[in-house]
């Protein structure tokens, strides 16, 4: 049975337990620790945060370690993924939510081990199966990164 949610219906925060119900993305590329606001089909607020443990580090760069922009927007579309799929409800668990495109990314400031990125999404609309969202990823009072994107969420063969 589907449940119906109303646009900007707040919804309970979602852990770490039920964004690995939502959606599929498992260590080492499960990039949100926490939603702490959610508005169905209206706007998310997520948390990730940045330790020293983290894959990418030794890599990217090993005395001068920064996240990659590419894993913030990444961070950001998680969250707005979990934001789809809790305001379509429980049915929904688990459904795959493709990035069809990314445009206007912009990145303010470096994200280090120690931070904690704030990530909020706001869905713009959603049509014939799209959706288009901005997102903005914050350390404290300061943006490191803004985009828009859309993606695709997927359901039994077809779109949602």
């Amino acid at each position: 049975m589907s449940e119906t949610r109303a646009v900007g219906t707040r919804l309970p925060d979602v852990d770490y337990i039920g964004i690995m119900r939502a959606i599929p993305h498992r260590y080492p590329m499960l990039l949100v620790d926490r939603l702490t606001e959610v508005e169905a089909f209206k706007r998310a607020v997520g948390i990730k945060n940045v330790t020293l443990n983290e894959p990418f580090f030794p890599g990217h760069f090993p005395n001068d370690p920064i996240m990659p922009g590419v894993l913030i927007v990444e961070a950001l579309a998680q969250a707005a993924a979990v934001l789809a799929v809790t305001s379509l409800g429980p049915d929904a668990e688990g459904t795959t939510v493709y990035f069809t495109s990314v445009e206007e990314a912009r990145f303010r400031r470096p994200v280090r081990p120690g931070d904690t990125l704030s990530l909020e999404v706001v869905l713009v609309r959603q049509r014939l199966g799209i959706w288009k969202f901005e997102g903005r990823a914050r350390v404290g009072d300061e943006l490191a990164t803004e985009c828009s994107f859309s993606a695709k969420v997927m359901a039994n063969g077809g779109a949602r």
